[in-house]
């Protein structure tokens, strides 16, 4: 069975006018920290200082050779042997396919097998409970609840810390790579 081809590559400059485009969708910006659209300079300001960050690391997500998202890196710490994580997909005609759980994958791979770090943590809205589910199938468990920790259109917004341990990856990582050959992913 062939299934989709998702593929993470280095952001480009390039990809600067795309990320801003995304990221003022709002289906996208509904499920980030802030609600104001995001305008040239200070898109351009971001931009610059994301890429020149070594704390930081960003990859456009491809399904089919197609760009469809954007997946992070933040706060990588060595010395703590930890950092964070998110991703989002800004097409909505990919969502649902599974491009998440293998953008997931990917990326727990990434920390754990290449950086060999110790610990992947998150965050997420409350509300968004499709995505804090899907961290918690690949073994995340949740660590804080942060009250009142944003606040969007206008009202306060509660948001679920979300920690992956190497050790908790380890005792789940063989049964989340085969739901995503269940669903057509090729994994080396």
């Amino acid at each position: 069975m062939s299934g989709p081809r998702v593929e993470l590559r280095d952001v480009t400059d390039g990809d600067r006018d795309r990320l801003r485009d995304w990221r003022n969708q709002p289906d996208v910006a509904q499920w980030m920290y802030t609600d104001a659209v995001i305008g040239p300079e200070d898109h351009a300001r971001w931009f610059a200082a994301a890429l020149a960050d070594p704390s930081r690391r960003y990859w456009i997500i491809e399904l089919d050779g197609e760009p469809v998202g954007l997946a992070n890196l933040a706060d990588i710490s060595p010395a703590n042997r930890r950092c964070a994580w998110a991703y989002y997909l800004a097409s909505p005609a990919v969502r649902g396919k599974g491009v998440g759980a293998y953008v997931e994958y990917w990326m727990i791979e990434h920390v754990f097998r290449t950086l060999g770090l110790a610990k992947l943590w998150c965050e997420v809205l409350v509300e968004n409970e499709a995505v804090w589910k899907l961290h918690e199938s690949f073994g995340f468990r949740r660590e804080a609840l942060l009250r009142q920790h944003v606040w969007k259109n206008g009202e306060p917004r509660d948001v679920v810390g979300l920690g992956l341990l190497a050790q908790d990856w380890t005792a789940v990582r063989e049964a989340s790579r085969e739901r995503l050959r269940a669903k057509g992913y090729a994994l080396d």
